[in-house]
């Protein structure tokens, strides 16, 4: 199962059964990685196929340049000057693409065995940390964002309010907005029972006069591909 299905010169002893059994198998693993990648995850239908593909182009290149230095070379700088996509994913969207092409470099020197063997054992690693709670963090509060106007002084002005419905606050930051007539203060707080969150921002908001109120959890969201 493990055995190279190819010769030793790859280059110069392609076969067409021996080329369509290694593409057969990329694109299988290749639908496996993508299956793997979408199992509690947000997607998009382009990026599955990309996945799903990627090993299956990966194996073609491999299978042409390998044992030739010069094309090897060629390739890799041809592939230097190419970006994949113009903002950084996340780290599982780039585990998953390394994933994929490992996939596939397994395949490309004739190794379907192995990268199927390789495939079920990050599969499996994958499934088990995404179900259990390895790595996850305990809730880390919540994000205020209050304005109130250029001549009121901020400071301490909701400390009883803070001491009332929070467990802990803290001033993050202090910006003007609307050409300076505005101030906005963003804390970071834990409230001490969330179901008065309510009744803690309609407080908020006769100290500040009803202007803008903003609550909600501490965003956590990155650029994805």
């Amino acid at each position: 199962m493990l055995e190279n299905i190819l010769s030793a010169n790859v280059t110069d002893s392609i076969t067409l059964q021996g080329l369509l059994l290694c593409t057969l198998a990329s694109l299988v693993l290749g639908v496996g990685v993508a299956c793997i990648y979408m199992y509690r995850s947000k997607y998009t239908k382009s990026f599955v196929m990309t996945l799903a593909m990627l090993p299956a182009m990966v194996q073609i290149v491999i299978m042409l340049v390998n044992g030739n230095i010069g094309t090897g070379v060629a390739v890799m700088g041809a592939f230097s000057l190419v970006r994949f996509r113009s903002i950084p994913g996340t780290a599982r969207e780039i585990s998953s693409i390394f994933l994929a092409m490992a996939v596939g470099l397994a395949t490309g020197v004739g190794y379907p065995g192995i990268a199927t063997l390789f495939l079920i054992i990050i599969g499996a690693m994958t499934v088990l940390l995404t179900c259990t709670k390895f790595g996850e963090q305990e809730k880390s509060g919540m994000e205020l964002k209050i304005t109130i106007p250029e001549n009121l002084d901020y400071t301490g002005i909701f400390d009883d309010l803070f001491q009332k419905y929070t467990k802990s606050s803290e001033l993050m930051r202090v910006k003007t907005t609307n050409m300076g007539s505005l101030y906005e203060l963003q804390y970071h707080i834990v409230l001490e029972n969330e179901s008065a969150e309510k009744e803690f921002l309609d407080e908020i908001r006769c100290r500040n006069g009803n202007l803008n109120l903003t609550c909600g959890r501490v965003s956590t969201a990155k650029a994805e591909l």
